[in-house]
């Protein structure tokens, strides 16, 4: 059970957790930038009046903007063969729809990957991860408007014209899927013009979140088509949250809840991206759900020929579905689900479950059969400095150790999986708390909830081992 050669190791950042800089070197306000922290009891807020009675994580995050030379180096350290970040749209665009982008966002994107390419590493980059400019919420409602495809697609062919020579690996949207679920709202569709207030306020509309998300697979398969026409160096993929349920008992009810599940939140979004058409169990899903998504002439063309190259996904734990209403429920990633008692779980609630990751990678390989990726995976948990000043992340190494063992079983089991990206291999900005006490990284950040910290770096346990693993290609898992 190994891992082939010239299997991608590395890590998985995304500009909004970690950039900072909000309002340096020309860039717009983004989305995340109008959201308050919060913490895994007290929802975040949206509150674009930047009032000083609140604290906007991602203002300064953990500057990465002034820190990414010291980062990257400290990533070519643990021995990267791969940095999975992505660009902060309104620091190319400040408001999406200008028809020159600003040079100074350019320039520094051009640094950050001259620094990789210094240091032997290959950018792999998300297009758009959760940074719409904000200007296009209250102008057009998110992407519940069809002009964004236009303006996401003038915002692509800059990006790819100016990095062509530096970038191979492009992932259209993050997360997709994310808009099957209300969190899709604030996330990635963001329909939410005119709102402020409590996340926990934010009013569904399911109806919206799914012509919102129609024209996002407009817009990515247009990107991809472009780019498979004019960079055929290019490798272009989609990113998927996999959210995977299992049947809570073999009552017939459980399993085809699950399946369900499973055809909604995890199979949907790629069937369209991967497929290239709508799949034939959407339709009694949008009859029964009252929701009619339009689409204009040439839109099913653009879905066939706009398909990717590779697919990737987010991987953190599972879900258990349920017909019984008095089960017990889970916290976790982005859904509850019914309390699975075979599984332990982290310091926020969530099921950690490392066969489920080989369970995964056979299921999405056999159902699509191109090269997949795992481009997050990790454990958010408190970090404590011990007596001797370390930070001894025992907990860490054995989540990361158990989910690459099963990574490794998925492989002999045929799997064409080509790297893996554990999150936030940095500390960073949670994205559903907005909690720096929430910590995935494997180098420490001294930076805290109440913004302060003076952003030093510092390696965990957790770092040198990973260390080891990438330098023996995944075999000294000691």
């Amino acid at each position: 059970m190994k891992f082939p050669e010239g299997f991608l190791w590395g890590g998985a950042t995304a500009a909004n957790q970690c950039e900072g800089a909000w309002d340096v070197g020309g860039k717009g306000v983004s989305v995340p930038d109008i959201i308050t922290n919060g913490s895994h009891t007290t929802p975040r807020r949206i509150e674009p009046g930047l009032s000083s009675e609140y604290l906007y994580p991602s203002h300064e995050a953990i500057d990465f903007y002034h820190h990414y030379e010291e980062d990257i180096a400290l990533f070519a350290e643990m021995g990267f063969k791969v940095f999975r970040m992505s660009i902060n749209w309104p620091r190319i665009f400040p408001t999406g729809e200008e028809t020159e982008p600003n040079e100074e966002g350019m320039a520094f994107y051009d640094r950050v990957f001259d620094c990789c390419k210094k240091h032997g590493i290959e950018p792999l980059v998300t297009i758009s991860h959760y940074e719409l400019p904000y200007i296009l919420v209250e102008k057009y409602n998110g992407w519940t408007d069809r002009r964004l495809i236009d303006l996401y697609m003038n915002y692509c062919q800059v990006i790819f014209d100016r990095y062509q020579d530096k970038v191979k690996y492009w992932l259209t949207f993050n997360e997709i899927n994310c808009s099957t679920m209300y969190t899709g709202t604030m996330e990635s569709v963001n329909n939410f013009r005119s709102f402020h207030g409590s996340l926990a306020d934010l009013v569904d509309k399911p109806d919206e979140r799914y012509q919102a998300m129609h024209h996002q697979f407009v817009a990515s398969a247009r990107v991809v088509k472009y780019a498979h026409e004019h960079f055929p160096q290019f490798k272009m993929g989609c990113m998927i949250a996999q959210l995977p349920y299992y049947p809570h008992t073999c009552n017939p009810d459980d399993v085809l809840a699950a399946q369900q599940q499973m055809r909604m939140i995890n199979w949907f979004c790629s069937d369209i991206q991967v497929r290239g058409e709508y799949p034939s169990y959407s339709r009694r899903f949008f009859q029964e759900n009252n929701i009619t998504v339009q689409q204009n002439p040439g839109d099913a063309e653009e879905l066939r020929q706009g398909t990717v190259d590779f697919y990737t996904f987010s991987y953190y734990m599972t879900f258990c579905a349920s017909t019984d209403p008095n089960v017990e429920i889970t916290p976790g990633n982005l859904l509850g689900g019914a309390r699975n008692p075979y599984l332990e779980v982290s310091d926020w609630g969530w099921q950690i479950d490392p066969k489920g990751l080989r369970w995964c990678l056979n299921e999405i390989y056999d159902r699509y059969r191109i090269p997949l990726m795992v481009v997050e995976n990790g454990l958010g948990a408190y970090d404590k400095k011990d007596a001797d000043g370390k930070i001894h992340d025992d907990y860490r190494i054995d989540y990361m150790r158990q989910h690459i063992e099963q990574m490794a079983e998925a492989i002999a089991d045929g799997v064409d999986l080509m790297g893996y990206t554990p999150w936030g291999c940095i500390d960073l900005v949670s994205l559903s708390t907005g909690e720096m006490a929430k910590r995935y990284g494997m180098i420490y950040v001294n930076k805290f909830d109440d913004g302060t910290g003076d952003l030093s770096r510092e390696r965990k346990d957790s770092f040198f081992w990973y260390k080891k693993v990438i330098a023996s290609n995944g075999e000294d898992l000691s």
